[in-house]
């Protein structure tokens, strides 16, 4: 009833605005659709049809907007339906992949991409079921595949490319890294992956310019400091291959800067006492091996200073240089063994063999110090000594023992035991020249004459 009421009301308003805007306007319109078809209506009149016609419109565009949003809805769930589908079947192929099922994996993941053939998503986990199983082509393929989808991917290029390298095909990793920095110039990982393969391939100054845009990126931060190391081994390789090509000065400039740089860096002052010597150059390569030796106590300067020294057949100055530093630091046992090398080797047995049993009476022990302390004591002519230390220095015990090595990690052991305690590979130990032996065959001939048979 109230609908009915409002209703009549509506229209008795309606009706009565009509009569109203009549009488006030009671002019005609006079429309032609040609120049000789026309109709003659009222204003009034023309102006409500004009009125309805905006309406019959407007309610047909509402209508049809309406219609195609159900629709687009209609389809849009669908599609969302589809997709939490895939993603259903994709995520229990992943499931199935980090628990090791890969049979299992395959399939779902194979799935997910005949009814979505371009989630790139499964193209990369299906590439992970491949190379887990060897097959780096097939997973090369599937990377390919995807790339055609999404050729800016970064997760799908960086996969790409450490696929590529891992199957040996490095060019073409170097390629698609390129690619990476190519669309973005400051992406790190792509710049560390790029150098460690142009340090590959021995392309060094390439890796060097890389990892100079590397530092720059990176100056401050944890890795900072690492890769300003990186950077000083780059450039002392460079020049240490300058060096190899006789580019002397241009290794000796480089590796001048990189001791100030960094006094401790034992490569850069090696190589620059080998420049100077390349030069002629021999009392600058004494006094670089010399201050090197005082400032970091490696043995690779003394070792230098006696191919240099003993090659200019002066070794009486590489003796007072011994000497000397042993007066400012009595202490220096690895000069103390150097020095009671030396003296052997000059046949200064007495002055040796004082050396070695200082050495030794500190509890150094090591195969190195008991093969010097057999040779003093040979020519001393103590020959019981001399095979005590020879024992020793091979590790050789009253049984005779031979010991045991890790075919797995190299690990030496004195007993046999199960596994290794250092790299944990089980039934690994065997005897140190087992291959040699396995491989040699006996020698064809006489046979051999027991001893104590022999005729005299």
């Amino acid at each position: 009833m109230i609908l009915i009421a409002l209703f009549m009301l509506v229209f008795i308003a309606f009706a009565a605005g009509f009569l109203y805007f009549w009488g006030i306007n009671p002019g005609e319109i006079t429309v032609f659709f040609t120049n000789e078809q026309s109709f003659t209506l009222p204003v009034v009149i023309t102006l409500c049809l004009a009125l309805l016609i905006g309406l019959m419109i407007g309610t047909g565009v509402h209508m049809l907007s309406a219609f195609f949003n159900s629709f687009g809805h209609w389809r849009g769930g669908r599609r969302t339906k589809k997709a939490e589908e895939i993603g259903t079947i994709y995520r229990n192929g992943v499931g199935r992949l980090l628990a090791g099922d890969l049979k299992k994996a395959r399939t779902l993941l194979q799935k997910s991409l005949d009814r979505d053939p371009k989630r790139v998503d499964s193209y990369l986990a299906l590439a992970s079921v491949e190379l887990q199983e060897g097959k780096q082509a097939e997973a090369i393929d599937l990377l390919q595949k995807a790339r055609k989808i999404d050729p800016q991917g970064q997760e799908l290029l960086f996969k790409l490319a450490a696929t590529y390298a891992d199957a040996g095909r490095r060019e073409e990793a170097m390629m698609v890294y390129k690619e990476l920095l190519a669309s973005d110039a400051d992406n790190r990982k792509a710049m560390r992956a790029l150098r460690d393969l142009q340090i590959e391939q021995e392309n060094l100054q390439d890796a060097l310019e890389l990892q100079k845009k590397i530092v720059k990126a990176a100056s401050s931060g944890p890795k900072a400091e690492g890769e300003k190391q990186q950077l000083r081994q780059l450039r002392y390789q460079v020049a240490r291959a300058a060096l190899d090509q006789g580019e002397v000065e241009q290794a000796v400039d480089v590796c001048k800067d990189l001791i100030k740089q960094d006094a401790s860096f034992t490569p850069a002052r090696v190589t620059l006492g080998d420049a100077y010597r390349k030069l002629g150059r021999d009392n600058d390569a004494v006094k670089v091996y010399q201050e090197g030796y005082k400032a970091l106590k490696k043995s690779v300067f003394l070792s230098r200073l006696e191919d240099l020294y003993i090659g200019a057949e002066d070794p009486a100055a590489l003796l007072s240089y011994y000497r000397s530093r042993m007066q400012e630091d009595s202490g220096d046992l690895l000069l103390k063994l150097y020095l009671s090398r030396l003296c052997l080797r000059l046949e200064m047995v007495d002055e040796a063999f004082e050396h070695l049993t200082d050495l030794e009476s500190t509890g150094i022990d090591f195969p190195q110090l008991h093969l010097l302390l057999a040779e003093a004591h040979r020519r001393r002519q103590k020959v019981d000594q001399a095979v005590v230390e020879y024992q020793r220095a091979l590790g050789i015990d009253s049984h005779l023992s031979l010991g045991f090595v890790c075919a797995a990690c190299g690990a030496k052991y004195a007993e046999w035991q199960s596994s290794c305690s250092n790299c944990k590979a089980w039934d690994s130990l065997v005897l140190p020249e087992r291959k040699q032996i396995e491989d040699a065959k006996p020698v064809e001939g006489p046979k051999a004459i027991p001893h104590g048979q022999r005729e005299v």
